[in-house]
């Protein structure tokens, strides 16, 4: 069943992360922008649900040629996020919190996305992502194998999303109020398994960020004063501690 499991999860991924690349590059604009509508080349992006849903390629034919493929690497979003759910699902085992973990890995590895790509969460993605995880994981805290707490979760988002919230008000230009909503999120996540994993997962995505800010700067590709996206660092902080946490409770 353990293995089941995995595959079912990889495959999860996998499926939901072809479809990833081509709502990056529509979310991939700066803020007070409206969404993306075209391809780079200008073309239209047409397809189900408005355009939203399906691969990121335009079949337009300039010169005799397809317009061709945008956006990050479909193979590789798509080979990633089928590793998260999987890591999540060995970890995690036949818990109902593993669940949502899996389900909710995509709009995760979409935010990573878009913050690598222009610096921005939008609204539209982390403030939903965050009342979905702080419900689901309240329908598993009623399910039976249910390993975590669902009150410390709720607690851990507004603590997490607290911490976030003054570290943006006491320096504002070293991260942005996205970050701050995408924590609120997290917090939700670690809280599930206790303070001892919020904390973990919180430094570790600090951490992370840090060292890759200093080895640009030891590369020269970035100042002390230069910005970098945090999101994709808490995201994986967050990973870290999920897997942290899954395993210490089975």
């Amino acid at each position: 069943m353990g293995v089941l499991l995995i595959v079912v999860a990889a495959l999860w991924g996998a499926g939901a992360g072809l479809a990833l690349p081509r709502a990056a590059h529509r979310f991939s604009v700066e803020a007070g922008e409206p969404w993306s509508a075209n391809c780079p080349a200008g073309h239209p992006i047409t397809g189900a649900y408005g355009g939203w849903v399906g691969r990121a390629s335009c079949a337009t034919v300039e010169r005799a040629r397809p317009c061709g493929t945008y956006g990050p690497s479909t193979l590789t979003v798509s080979t990633v996020t089928a590793l998260v759910c999987a890591a999540l699902a060995a970890a995690g085992g036949l818990h109902p919190e593993t669940a949502v973990w899996v389900l909710l890995t995509p709009v995760a590895v979409l935010l990573t996305l878009v913050d690598h790509r222009v610096h921005r969460l939008p609204d539209v993605l982390t403030l939903p992502l965050a009342a979905a995880i702080a419900a689901l994981l309240g329908v598993a805290a009623l399910l039976p194998g249910g390993s975590g707490s669902w009150p410390t979760s709720l607690l851990g988002g507004l603590a997490l999303g607290g911490a976030y919230l003054v570290l943006f008000l006491v320096n504002p230009s070293g991260m942005g109020f996205g970050d701050v909503k995408l924590a609120l999120a997290l917090g939700a996540a670690l809280g599930w398994y206790g303070w001892g994993i919020l904390l973990t997962g919180a430094f570790m995505g600090l951490l992370y960020g840090a060292v890759y800010g200093l080895g640009l700067v030891v590369l020269r590709r970035a100042g002390r004063k230069s910005t970098i996206p945090l999101g994709p660092f808490m995201t994986g902080g967050a990973f870290t501690g999920l897997l942290l946490g899954a395993f210490a409770v089975r």
